[in-house]
């Protein structure tokens, strides 16, 4: 069984976009090429804004909880979007290090905190919203962190959560995976962390684990109604939506308006908008 300690040594080891990129981990290019690719390849095109903190009245302050930071790039994006009183957390302190390098190369401010998502150090009530992309599924113990995240909000305090989607090419890929040897003859495949190969992995699960490195120990992938019925315990869900087709990964290019179409309708993430109960 997979355990925290395994999840903390892989991604000490290899923060995210290390590995893929060709610069030097938290150099301002290093930033700048990550930021492209996600803005082109992870949203299709660009910043949903649907990923923001729904607005307060004015003059009220918000409190915001990035949780499982990464490289900083959410943080980042909220700073730059004029949001303050802002915490980024992470497992490890690669990722702490390397966010201060991009809050600090482009003059952004938050606080940084160490913690581990299924068991937080933050007192309950602390936060009006809680940003947490791409992390839940690399824990082994989801629903405790979901249940973290919502006891660190305030009663009616809101939260964005994505997780791997097992969309339709994922669910038919035991039946379709034939395709996956010309994808990678052609030259299809992800850029370092051993992931040149994944056309050819039969295992849909192999496959969800595969993406973010050969020596990941663990990633989970839901289908919609897993994923529902994870939060609703804890969660008023107010919508649901995909992102992310990794066209970056295909050995040909596609055209601007086929990769926005793949992202909204056969993303492999799907994100949530929640609100906590005001009655706890």
């Amino acid at each position: 069984m997979t355990k925290i300690d395994d999840v903390r040594s892989f991604w000490e080891n290899n923060p995210l976009w290390t590995g893929e990129s060709v610069h030097p981990a938290g150099s301002i290019p290093f930033f700048e090429e990550h930021r492209e690719v996600y803005m082109a390849d992870c949203f299709g095109g660009g910043f949903d804004l649907r990923f923001l903190p729904p607005p307060r009245p004015m003059g009220q302050a918000m409190s915001v909880l990035d949780l499982g930071c990464g490289i900083g790039f959410w943080v980042s994006e909220f700073a730059m979007r004029g949001l303050s009183n802002l915490d980024a957390a992470d497992l490890t302190e690669q990722a702490l290090a390397i966010t201060a390098k991009r809050l600090e190369a482009y003059g952004l401010k938050a606080n940084l905190s160490l913690q581990n998502a299924e068991k937080m150090t933050f007192p309950d009530h602390t936060f009006d919203h809680v940003n947490c992309q791409g992390v839940i599924h690399h824990t082994p113990d989801t629903n405790a962190t979901v249940a973290e995240i919502a006891r660190v909000l305030k009663p009616g305090g809101t939260a964005s959560i994505s997780v791997y989607y097992r969309n339709p090419i994922l669910r038919l890929w035991p039946y379709v995976r034939w395709l996956g040897w010309p994808l990678a003859k052609l030259g299809g495949g992800l850029k370092g962390r051993g992931r040149e190969k994944i056309f050819l992995e039969s295992n849909v699960d192999e496959i969800v684990r595969l993406y973010d490195g050969i020596e990941n120990p663990i990633g989970k992938s839901y289908t919609r109604e897993q994923f529902l019925s994870m939060l609703e315990k804890h969660f008023i869900v107010q919508e649901t939506y995909l992102h992310f087709f990794p066209a970056r990964a295909l050995p040909f290019q596609l055209s601007a308006g086929l990769h926005r179409w793949l992202d909204k309708h056969l993303g492999f993430m799907i994100y949530a908008t929640l609100k906590k109960p005001c009655a706890v």
